[in-house]
């Protein structure tokens, strides 16, 4: 069973959404022009795991499906990284009294180049796909950056 919660968890997941030949997906924050970064998004329940949050962020903020056949679920990788980082005071609101820090679960997801992208309008404005290294100077956050310079030491090997 599973209770909502009036506030935001002060945990949630980044998502580097990536090609075979490392070009990054970024999305650009509706309610701020010009800054970009990949998939994030806090739990929606204090039950949902890491790799639930995964999917479902990925599912709202991009339109691509985890665990269809374009993109099975072995092609979302947990990288076992937790940056635990201050929340930023115009956004501390949205958290119960007293939260200032946020746990984020650092995850990679390979998909087809061509992965048909369908962002949530109300989120994002628009994408860009861009060589790793490119990406990583676009970001905004520096988590977000450091994740994407990580991932080609990240890359499963081909089976």
């Amino acid at each position: 069973m599973t209770s909502s919660v009036e506030y935001k968890i002060p945990q949630s997941v980044l998502v580097v959404i990536h090609t075979p030949e490392l070009d990054v997906l970024l999305i650009e924050r509706a309610k701020q022009p010009g800054f970009w970064q990949s998939v994030t998004g806090s739990k929606d329940v204090i039950e949902e795991n890491w790799a639930q949050t995964a999917v479902r962020e990925v599912q709202e903020e991009t339109g691509i499906d985890v665990g269809s056949a374009q993109v099975p679920l072995d092609a979302l990788s947990d990288w076992a990284v937790e940056n635990v980082y201050e929340i930023y005071p115009v956004w501390r609101h949205r958290y119960a009294p007293g939260v200032t820090h946020n746990t984020e679960r650092v995850f990679g997801l390979c998909v087809p180049r061509g992965t048909p992208i369908t962002l949530a309008p109300r989120e994002h404005t628009q994408y860009v796909w861009l060589p790793w290294r490119e990406a990583a100077d676009r970001c905004f956050s520096p988590s977000n950056a450091e994740a994407i310079l990580q991932l080609p030491q990240r890359l499963r090997p081909v089976k």
